[in-house]
């Protein structure tokens, strides 16, 4: 099964996966899809580099690509105490409070302050990210917000690098396709992670019908299945964008520590067990749901910070829900799709399975003609 993309991309599968594990990115890129690592959870630019070496050397040779987050609208930028101390002292109080109430301890005395927070939400650091990307081999960058600045743009196209946007609107894609990205990601409300209030069977279409004459659009949320590849087919997409589906891959535990109790969570979640809320970062993501959410949604819980306040203020908090390996309190984005997911396996077996199903459902459907 090859489309456009395919031959864009230099990849067998019109499969794109987003993964914050440069272990999950590799994994997909070698069985066919494209890995795309998320930039994000990187502090030190350094460490992207280092992530992005390994790719280099374990890829075999094949295409992979980096995700970066920069907003339209740059946030609040400053160095990492200057904003912490924007953070109020009545939403501190509340996360101590709620994280004592939930039984979460401390973090231990030697553990480094100074990794309370991701940075990759500022604009300076994403724009760091960009440049060491650029240093390496990506086929593809994309951003999570919405279109680049016009000269990241540029600068990705002097290289050969085509640039990917996600849209949870039809004007937000037009407005991508205007500004010279290559790629529209269509993301439906069942995403995991930051997305919009339009479902995928809705969204896809419109921006297909809008924009899917300039530029290839692909399908995101709620797709983890060879069927659910084949309906964004259907629906006009030249491939998919997946990120809930990797959470629960045997790949994404290396060099991910404290992952034992958010694959319990997500194993045992339905396709209801998630919810959106600006919690996470301060724009709107969908999380799975756990005590730490109902926490956030109780009437007594102060409003969500904006983006990067928000998650300087629940960084400490993220990184001491995760050490205390409790299934029920967890903070962790994921789509809908996880409620299909049963089993953890291999990269290259679910990849493998997709695209058995994807031709098993086409051949399905050609004999209803």
């Amino acid at each position: 099964m090859r489309t456009d993309l395919c031959d864009r991309l230099g990849i067998e599968h019109p499969i794109v996966g987003f993964t914050p594990s440069e272990h999950v990115a590799a994994a997909i890129s070698r069985a066919g899809g494209l890995g795309v690592l998320g930039a994000v959870r990187f502090n030190d630019p350094a460490d992207l580099a280092a992530a992005l070496d390994w790719m280099d050397k374990n890829t075999d040779g094949r295409p992979y690509g980096v995700d970066v987050v920069m907003p339209m609208k740059a946030p609040t930028e400053g160095s990492f105490g200057d904003l912490k101390s924007l953070v109020p002292a009545g939403h501190r109080d509340f996360v101590e409070k709620t994280l004592h109430e939930l039984g979460v301890p401390p973090l231990p005395a030697s553990d480094d302050p100074d990794q309370d927070g991701v940075l990759g939400w500022l604009h300076s650091v994403a724009r760091a990210h960009v440049e060491v990307a650029l240093e390496h081999r990506p086929a593809l960058i994309a951003n999570a917000l919405g279109s680049p600045p016009a000269d990241v743009i540029a600068q990705a196209h002097e290289r050969g690098i085509l640039v990917a946007a996600l849209a949870g609107r039809v004007d937000h894609a037009k407005r991508q396709v205007a500004d010279g990205v290559d790629i529209v990601v269509a993301q439906g409300s069942e995403a995991g992670g930051h997305t919009g209030e339009i479902g995928s069977m809705v969204l896809l279409p419109e921006i297909v019908d809008a924009v899917g004459s300039s530029v290839p659009v692909l399908g995101a949320g709620g797709i983890g299945s060879g069927r659910q590849l084949m309906a964004a087919l259907s629906l006009g997409a030249s491939g998919v964008w997946m990120g809930s589906t990797w959470l629960l891959t045997e790949e994404y535990a290396l060099g991910l520590p404290n992952q034992t109790a958010v694959r319990r969570a997500l194993l045992a979640a339905s396709s209801s067990d998630t919810v959106r809320a600006r919690i996470y970062s301060g724009k709107m993501a969908r999380l799975v749901k756990s005590k730490w959410t109902e926490a956030w949604a109780a009437a007594d819980a102060p409003d969500p910070l904006p983006m990067p306040l928000q998650n300087l203020l629940v960084g400490e908090a993220h990184r001491r829900i995760a050490a205390a390996d409790d299934p029920e309190v967890v903070a962790m984005p994921a789509g809908q799709v996880i409620g299909r997911i049963s089993e953890i396996r291999p990269v290259a077996d679910v990849i493998a399975e997709m695209v058995a199903e994807a031709d098993a459902t086409l051949a399905r459907l050609d004999r209803l003609r």
